[in-house]
């Protein structure tokens, strides 16, 4: 996986949304914002908080508001990244146009966003996490195991619950399981290298 040190770096690698990705950058630019790469994404930070993030998809450029969930969205313009998705909220942009339209509103997001930041706003805390019954079984079973995974971050534990209960069949979930432990036990989370 390639890595950027800057945004200007990361611009000359992007192919098909790199006129969406300068246009957006503009405007945040325009706000008081610092930019930066995060998660290999150009990211906005205000005070050392994350604002936003520009993320390149498939069918769309996503600005993220690590936030958004508290942000006042009367009009619907923020949508949730996936079911799984409890803070973050995101816009989508398909052309230069739709970031022009949406410019003014872009602005106001960052605006709240950075008074969220400010007023110490959070969104609080995860339930408690009800692991698939396979994972659950498994960690019962193996008291190292265990250990492992509960000193894992909350984010890593989600991770490999939500990867393992995705799977229709009990066999496979409990196949997934199987494929986790070594990850687990090494104190990684299914992504980290």
């Amino acid at each position: 996986m390639e890595r950027f040190t800057d945004v200007d770096a990361y611009l000359e690698r992007s192919d098909r949304w790199r006129d969406v990705v300068v246009s957006l950058r503009a405007v945040l630019l325009g706000c008081p914002l610092d930019e930066q790469i995060k998660w290999g994404k150009p990211c906005y930070t205000n005070d050392g908080a994350n604002i936003a993030i520009i993320q390149e998809m498939k069918e769309f450029v996503a600005l993220m508001f690590f936030k958004g969930t508290l942000l006042d969205d009367p009009d619907g313009h923020l949508e949730d990244q996936g079911p799984n998705s409890r803070s973050a909220r995101r816009m989508r942009f398909a052309c230069v146009d739709d970031v022009t339209r949406s410019a003014a509103t872009i602005e106001r997001f960052v605006d709240a966003a950075i008074d969220v930041e400010r007023s110490g706003l959070d969104v609080g805390p995860a339930p408690a996490l009800e692991l698939v019954e396979e994972l659950r079984v498994r960690l019962d079973a193996d008291p190292a195991l265990r250990a492992a995974f509960e000193s894992l971050t909350p984010g890593r534990q989600r991770e490999y619950h939500l990867y393992v209960a995705e799977a229709k069949r009990s066999a496979t979930r409990a196949s997934r399981v199987d494929g986790c432990v070594d990850r687990i036990l090494q104190g990684k989370g299914r992504r980290d290298r």
